[in-house]
């Protein structure tokens, strides 16, 4: 029979371990309450990758996980904002999908992840985005962060998008006064 002291040190090294595995999956994105889960894996492929905003670049060999979903919408949507330019030859990749258009980096733009993009309804659309310092401002969806394709020349050779993303011009961050070089931040999103 185990004594009260052994079964003490079990019972904390079970708790420890779930706690842990807990956090680690709140961290990965789709995981929080089981509503989206990587639909898919896809293989690295490198290439010539223009590196204007820091992305990180495909690795051949390397799995990257697919999402054809994205966490449910709401009135507070936790999202990462990520930077990217939306300008020719930039990161970006090609013209916005919403406008087969180019856009400055002095417009706030977005392009959202695959399953908040929902198949190009919410082109056009204003949403609201929050950053942790208070400061909050609108922008306009042209685009797509695609979360299935990616590690070709049509995605500047980088990955999928995580799910949970809005892809950001400059000139939101600037307007969320965000230091780009942090390159990725948490932020709430809505639709106004």
């Amino acid at each position: 029979m185990a004594t009260p002291r052994a079964l003490a040190t079990t019972a904390i090294f079970l708790l420890a371990m779930f706690s842990t595995s807990h956090v680690a999956s709140a961290l990965r994105p789709g995981t929080r309450l089981g509503t989206c889960n990587a639909s898919g894996y896809l293989p690295g492929k490198s290439g010539h990758c223009e590196k204007s905003n820091d992305p990180d670049c495909c690795e051949d060999g390397k799995q990257y996980p697919q999402y054809r979903c994205s966490p449910p919408v709401t009135a507070s949507t936790r999202a990462v904002l990520t930077l990217n330019s939306f300008e020719k030859g930039k990161d970006g990749g090609g013209p916005s999908e919403c406008d087969n258009s180019y856009h400055s980096d002095k417009e706030k733009v977005v392009a959202l992840s695959t399953g908040w993009f929902s198949n190009m309804a919410r082109c056009g659309h204003q949403i609201k985005i929050t950053a942790s310092n208070g400061k909050s401002v609108y922008a306009k969806v042209v685009d797509e962060c695609d979360s299935v394709h990616g590690c070709d020349e049509d995605h500047n050779f980088e990955p999928p998008c995580d799910n949970n993303i809005v892809d950001a011009s400059p000139a939101v961050w600037d307007a969320l006064g965000l230091d780009q070089n942090a390159g990725m931040v948490g932020i709430t999103w809505s639709e106004e």
